[in-house]
């Protein structure tokens, strides 16, 4: 244990993890369906789902990054996060109307009625391999800065939150999943504005001595133009390339749909994604402020790397208890992460997968089967977790697990662009573009990695790219056909 950190932290932290656990096992109780398990049977008022989804969004990293952020910068980030809550509103205009009008299960369901039932398990999986994949690596990127500050290993922080999150997860469903979201979200946002408060008191002249300080190093600074076109460009990568991000990740990322799904109806559905976006430039501001307080507090001075500046103040700048209360704040945000991976990859394996495979519909069956799928997917995401430590953290793998989202999210995208704007498209076509889109992403991404190419397209553009490239590729396939393909015979093709 680091020596900083008190037996009254270590206290907090464990009622923290006991309390979480005991509340969303004891939320599962009254489940009997698939429905209930995966969909809350569509109950969750529309609040829990916002403050879910900016709970599931906000890894641990975001907790300890963006401080260091506005430390080192300013408030710069603030043009990708406005992007983020542009795209939010193309998801609840463009999207939601149609998932809502049928009776969906998943994202993928969609596809798989506009264009077959190949389609549905085809994204679905490249959305399990993306979702484990990236998951296991931000467990295990999350156990860092809880090394940092408890001086646990790597491996008891990833099997400790591991472990009690499958217990509610397992137990409780989507239904657990949000409302222990809502308290994690709850929790770490206090973390952060305790750690205001502690800044406030040891900074001269409190409040209005961070701020004349911030303001004397231009830390408040988002939109720079005095770069010529380069502040130009990258205004625009936030905004437009952000925003597109964000409609592939709020839109066609499952573990973000399924909450929206369980909402009540698409009005509230639609109340939940703008609003969380609203919330999470809320969020960013405040986690920003934070760092310019911690830069007021540390007159600047410089640390081996940015990311040790916040866990540094916590154990050493914060009082007993407190301490413990940041670190569940950040375990949170790692819980929170697990639980939501785990809840929408049974759901996709039982709907989109065994379910079709199996003809079994029966909704007490598919529930015991979703809650064997939670099960293994927590064996894969913990166990790719502790693997990950035999790789050392900067190498190609680590980067392209966390960014691995770049190359399938504008695939993914692009296929749900091509169902909404082309009659003609079908089944193949759908499939081909997305495919063409994935394999010229990577190929892009990989190349401006090793040097081959100059870095001409930053990876926020990714999303935008590979839906064009969709439409282009599975537009040209589908002119090809002799025969149009509609939406009714595109369901036929198996």
């Amino acid at each position: 244990m680091h020596e900083a950190f008190t037996s009254l932290d270590v206290v907090v932290l464990v009622l923290y993890i006991l309390g979480v656990t005991a509340l969303g096992t004891w939320l599962g109780r009254e489940q009997t369906s698939a429905r209930d398990y995966f969909l809350a049977s569509r109950g969750i008022p529309w609040w829990a789902i916002c403050f879910s989804v900016v709970a599931t969004e906000t890894s641990a990293l975001t907790f300890i990054s963006a401080p260091a952020t506005s430390y080192t910068s300013d408030f710069w980030f603030l043009q990708l996060v406005f992007g983020y809550l542009v795209g939010r509103l193309l998801v609840a205009a463009v999207l939601l109307p149609r998932y809502f009008r049928g009776e969906l299960e998943t994202a993928y369901a969609m596809l798989g009625d506009r264009f077959g039932a190949r389609t549905r398990r085809f994204t679905s999986i490249i959305f399990m391999i993306t979702r484990a994949f990236a998951d296991s690596i931000r467990v295990f990127a999350a156990a860092i800065p809880i090394q940092l500050v408890t001086g646990m290993s790597y491996t008891q922080s990833i099997i400790i939150a591991g472990v009690f999150t499958v217990i509610y997860t397992y137990h409780g469903g989507l239904k657990a999943v949000v409302w222990v979201d809502v308290v994690q979200m709850f929790l770490y946002l206090l973390g952060g504005i305790a750690s205001l408060v502690v800044l406030v008191q040891f900074v001269p002249g409190g409040l209005a001595g961070i701020v004349d300080v911030g303001t004397a190093a231009a830390k408040f600074r988002i939109i720079h133009l005095d770069g010529g076109f380069a502040s130009a460009r990258w205004l625009l990568t936030g905004l437009v390339g952000g925003a597109f991000l964000s409609m592939a990740s709020h839109g066609v990322d499952h573990m973000i749909v399924q909450r929206l799904l369980a909402s009540k109806n698409l009005r509230d559905a639609q109340k939940a994604v703008v609003g969380s976006g609203v919330i999470v430039v809320l969020q960013f501001a405040l986690f920003l402020f934070v760092g310019v307080g911690l830069f007021a507090y540390y007159g600047g001075r410089e640390f081996g790397t940015p990311d040790e500046i916040f866990p540094l103040f916590i154990v050493e700048g914060l009082p007993p208890g407190l301490s413990g209360l940041i670190v569940a704040g950040i375990l949170a945000a790692m819980m929170s992460t697990v639980s939501s991976s785990l809840n929408s990859l049974a759901s996709a394996t039982t709907h989109d997968i065994y379910a079709p495979l199996t003809g079994r519909t029966d909704q007490e069956h598919l529930m015991r089967m979703g809650k064997r799928f939670t099960l293994l997917w927590a064996g894969i995401l913990i166990g790719g977790a502790l693997l990950f430590q035999l790789v050392q953290q900067g190498t190609p793998i680590v980067v392209i697990a966390l960014q691995i989202a770049s190359f399938t999210y504008g695939g993914l995208l692009g296929g749900f662009l091509l169902a909404v704007v082309s009659k003609r498209a079908g089944q193949r076509d759908a499939i081909l573009g997305i495919s063409a889109a994935i394999v010229v992403l990577f190929a892009l991404w990989a190349a401006q990695q090793f040097d081959r190419i100059p870095r001409l397209v930053d990876p926020l553009w990714f999303s935008l790219l590979g839906s064009i490239i969709v439409l282009i590729v599975g537009g040209i396939s589908a002119t090809l056909r002799p025969e149009p393909v509609h939406a009714g015979a595109a369901s036929d093709e198996r």
